[in-house]
């Protein structure tokens, strides 16, 4: 039984998928290691405004803003470095050089004797992050065979959660001068794994002429051997010829995009939807919350260790990501926008509320609220607006401008990254988080209606149809 279990095409673990496997687990340990960069800062932020274990003071709401959104600024050269230099360097050597600046963030951490270190170290992340976004989903699209790709497309977030998680521990506690040397060992291996144990993706040797390398590549990935039924290798190279065919045929002047696609029907029925879906995801203020959970909590009126609920919310966000990939591809696309958006507005204007009366009236017995209502914007934040917004933003544009329209995409968000870090400290000092959070409540409601009626379903689409 347990034999047949390991036969079905799309068990992880089947013959034919575990190099496909042994490789989504090493490119992921560099997800990992960012979600550390990224969760370790909220607790860390809070420790360098007061009795700072470092040499200075993280004191002003600018430097506290900027500390953040320099992730975002990162975020957007990561995208466009590698979105320009992956079709002529490869996927193996952009996936090299994302360990180069994140391992450099933790040597500026390290020595870090001014705010400005923090500021080049956060940039250096978000380059690593931004080209992550880029590299990782195209390159396991390649390389994976269709019955298990959404899954390990799903394990990009997951991983990135679990270092969020991660941070959000090590930044809580342990010393500051320890930290970076543990995580260092994170891009080390993962450099180390992809330089040994790491194989350019078949459809880019055979797009640049290389085909004896495609090959050999292809049969690596598909753990395709010579002593194997000869049934079976006819049948797997058949998949090879066919790729290679596909790659190589027609006029290459018949695929050339114009700004004439750009404008097409198709085209601009995408634009609506894709602009609310790069909104929502933002504005929502989910990705935003996470660099900044430990603030908020401590703002919150709550007498719970705002590190300690940072930490939970850290799990509570591994469970919704998880719970993406079980439900994405049974529910579909739109019901889990629709039930993200309404539950992160009710969460979120919820949460306005609390922190409202608590400025007025002893809420102490209620202080366990705060951190039901964040756990539920987060839970629920992640099972669509987080988990599915990537399959969404793809899945929705024509055929022909798929690439290009979608990479302009996760640019556009990246610079929503970038703002949102340095306008919500800012934001929660001047409008105060209650009403911080009934904007970012207003704008999920938004997108909930919208979604509603102006959102396809996308489930079961096939990537050759607009």
């Amino acid at each position: 039984m347990l034999g047949r279990l390991f036969a079905r095409p799309n068990c992880l673990l089947n013959r034919r998928n575990r190099y496909q496997l042994l490789t989504t687990l090493i490119i992921n340990l560099i997800s990992v290691s960012h979600g550390i960069g990224i969760g370790w800062l909220s607790p860390t932020l809070r420790k360098l405004q007061s009795n700072s274990p470092i040499g200075f003071e993280v004191k002003s709401e600018f430097e506290i803003s900027w500390v953040g959104s320099m992730l975002g600024m990162g975020s957007v050269t990561g995208n466009i470095l590698i979105g320009t230099h992956l079709g002529r360097l490869g996927s193996k050597r952009c996936l090299l050089f994302l360990a180069i600046p994140h391992s450099c963030l933790w040597f500026l951490v390290y020595f870090a004797q001014s705010v400005e270190y923090l500021y080049v170290g956060r940039l250096l992340a978000g380059i690593t992050g931004g080209g992550m976004y880029i590299v990782h989903p195209i390159f396991l699209s390649e390389i994976s065979d269709a019955n298990i790709r959404g899954t390990f497309s799903a394990m990009v977030m997951l991983s990135v959660n679990v270092g969020v998680l991660g941070g959000y521990i090590v930044g809580t506690h342990l010393a500051y001068y320890d930290i970076p040397w543990m995580v260092l060992v994170l891009p080390l291996c993962y450099f180390i794994s992809v330089l040994l144990f790491i194989r350019e993706s078949p459809m880019h040797l055979i797009r640049i002429g290389k085909y004896a390398a495609a090959e050999r590549s292809f049969r690596y990935y598909k753990n395709i051997k010579d002593g194997d039924n000869i049934n079976d290798q006819n049948r797997s190279m058949e998949e090879f010829e066919h790729m290679k065919i596909a790659l190589t045929k027609g006029d290459d002047k018949k695929d050339v995009v114009t700004f004439k696609d750009f404008v097409s029907r198709p085209a601009l029925r995408a634009y609506g939807p894709a602009l609310v879906l790069l909104i929502a995801n933002q504005f929502s203020g989910l990705f935003t919350m996470v660099n900044y959970m430990s603030d908020i909590f401590s703002k919150s009126g709550s007498t719970m260790d705002p590190d300690t609920s940072t930490i939970i919310i850290g799990a509570v966000q591994i469970m919704g990501s998880y719970v993406t990939t079980l439900l994405c591809d049974i529910c579909g696309r739109k019901l889990l926008m629709l039930v993200s958006t309404a539950g992160v507005a009710i969460s979120l204007i919820s949460f306005g509320f609390f922190t409202k009366y608590a400025q007025s009236y002893d809420l102490s017995e209620w202080s366990w609220v705060p951190l039901v209502l964040m756990s539920m914007d987060i839970f629920l934040g992640n099972i669509g607006l987080v988990g599915c917004f990537f399959v969404c933003l793809v899945e929705i544009f024509p055929l022909k401008i798929r690439a290009k329209a979608a990479s302009i995409a996760i640019v556009v968000c990246s610079s929503f990254v970038f703002l949102m870090l340095n306008i919500f400290p800012l934001c929660m000092r001047h409008w105060g988080i209650s009403a911080t959070m009934w904007s970012c409540g207003g704008v999920s409601a938004f997108s909930f209606i919208f979604f509603a009626y102006f959102l396809k379903e996308t489930k079961g689409k096939s990537m050759l149809e607009d």
